[in-house]
């Protein structure tokens, strides 16, 4: 019987969408619902196992990690890409290497959460009415706001979308940047150094790596405006989070709305979590029903395929 682990299910939620009992007679699986306490935890509770069902951006696959769990044979993983995961690794051991579609409305959707949030202070409003308390800020309209983009891909162009219906000046950065796609939406192309000036709201949505690894650090929070918000909905590491800290606590910018942090789960002490202009979601920019539902039927869906020597939706 193929035993298969089920990572990083933190809500312990995965039966809800897929029925692993009816499967029972065929693999024998473990959930997982906490993260490893470090990488030799991971080797040493993983080390049975012969297929992992993971959750993109949580459980990294590094090359010590693979090299050491001898016996695996699939990783399926949430979402058509991950970067978490060494490729050149699976290859080397002959792991087979899979992922599944994936919903990319949520993470505009989210962005449009945290910016609103921000533009309202709903933080601090929020809080002061449990307290008794009765309009203690003032806020501020989008309309006329300037919205900059750092990447104008799927995600990036839905966001410019609802940054034009609420009727924002719209400007976007990124080492690839497509001209077509910004004369399509009405995006103005810019230069980092004038988006980082200009924005009112400077958002973030492009892909994780070295690339783009702190392409945000204290540097440019100095370039920015007092006035100005930052919003992160891809990856933690393209903005510096020491300076992040840096430039919320002494107010060199006015907020942050951050879904995505360099360490993940974020520590119960980080500093983030104790700064007023600083509104926080736990990496939920994917996390829906619907999304779920799709990575845990095609996770059970790429596996089976996998066991039948026909292997779909290969990332290589």
């Amino acid at each position: 019987m193929l035993k298969v682990a089920v990572l990083d299910d933190y809500q312990n939620v995965s039966q809800q969408f897929v029925d692993l009992e009816k499967l029972s007679g065929k693999y024998e699986f473990k959930i997982f619902s906490e993260p490893f306490i470090n990488e030799a935890d991971a080797i040493k509770q993983l080390s049975s196992f012969e297929a992992l069902l993971i959750m993109r951006e949580r459980t990294p696959m590094t090359k010590n990690l693979i090299e050491n769990l001898t016996k695996l044979k699939f990783i399926i993983t949430s979402g058509s890409r991950n970067k978490s995961i060494d490729l050149e690794a699976a290859k080397k051991r002959k792991v087979i290497v899979c992922g599944t579609e994936i919903n990319i409305n949520p993470t505009p959707e989210l962005t449009w959460a945290l910016i609103l949030g921000l533009a309202r202070n709903f933080k601090e409003e929020i809080e002061n009415m449990y307290q008794g308390y009765w309009q203690t800020t003032i806020g501020i309209e989008l309309r006329g706001k300037i919205l900059g983009l750092i990447g104008l891909g799927r995600v990036g162009s839905q966001v410019a979308k609802i940054g034009k219906a609420f009727g924002m000046q719209v400007m976007a950065w990124s080492e690839n940047l497509d001209l077509n796609k910004c004369k399509e939406l009405g995006v103005l192309p810019c230069s980092k150094e004038d988006l980082i000036l200009n924005s009112d709201f400077l958002s973030i949505h492009v892909q994780g790596g070295e690339r783009y690894k702190n392409c945000i650090t204290l540097k440019e929070f100095d370039k920015m405006k007092k006035s100005a918000f930052i919003i992160n909905t891809s990856r933690g590491p393209i903005i510096n989070e020491d300076d992040l800290i840096i430039a919320l606590s002494t107010n060199v910018i006015s907020g942050a709305g951050i879904d995505v942090y360099e360490k993940e789960p974020l520590q119960e002490n980080n500093k983030l979590r104790f700064l007023p202009n600083a509104l926080l979601t736990p990496h939920i920019g994917y996390v829906t029903a619907e999304n779920y539902g799709i990575f845990y039927n095609q996770m059970i869906e790429a596996l089976e395929a996998c066991v039948n020597g026909k292997p779909i939706r290969i990332i290589e």
